[in-house]
């Protein structure tokens, strides 16, 4: 609703749905559509946000990987996010503050980069707590790489998510719009440690 059908035209000839959905299901994925059960309905404020690199508003979809209800655990959430580059301070700052949360049922959302989202990760699985990992790529990508074992540990206990199809690569803009998702899945944010 809302957009113009002949804007995207030039990137129909590259979609195959049945690839898609073939993709997720061959790494445990799921398509989640508005109006699903597990559809988390605070994403919706989207609606109202501006856009960044002519992307935004709510996500048309997410694709989904891990046994967790995206609605249940995005309803009681926070996300706990910052440099990449973080110190030592921050990213123990980083897992004790996700620990902390997900002892107390809250949901620690982040989006699996290095520095502070992976101790934020790690510190919630640590406590066998709840973890939203939002991702720039597909679900069925490990990115970065050297969080592939990360991203494992979440998607069996937590969930990994996306707006965009499985075998997508990220990209710069894909970041960008991405951290909006990371901001509407989560009732409050922690910035642990950022540039100014």
């Amino acid at each position: 609703p809302g957009r113009d059908p002949a804007a995207l035209h030039v990137r129909l000839g590259d979609l195959d749905p049945d690839r898609d959905l073939e993709l997720a299901a061959r790494c445990g994925g799921r398509l989640v559509c508005p109006g699903d059960d597990e559809w988390p309905e605070q994403v919706d404020v989207l609606d109202e946000a501006g856009e960044i690199d002519r992307r935004g508003g709510p996500p048309l979809a997410f694709w989904v990987r891990g046994p967790r209800s995206l609605a249940d655990v995005s309803g009681r959430s926070c996300a706990v996010v910052g440099a990449r580059a973080a110190s030592d301070y921050g990213v123990y700052t980083a897992a004790e503050l996700a620990a902390g949360l997900a002892e107390r049922g809250i949901t620690v959302v982040s989006g699996a980069a290095y520095g502070i989202d992976a101790a934020a990760h790690r510190g919630a699985l640590a406590v066998q707590g709840p973890t939203i990992a939002v991702l720039a790529c597909g679900i069925d990508v490990a990115y970065p790489r050297a969080h592939q074992d990360l991203l494992e540990q979440i998607a069996d206990d937590g969930l990994v998510v996306s707006e965009v199809p499985p075998a997508s690569t990220p990209n710069r803009p894909r970041f960008l719009v991405r951290n909006r998702l990371i901001a509407a899945l989560s009732l409050g944010c922690v910035i642990v440690e950022a540039a100014v």
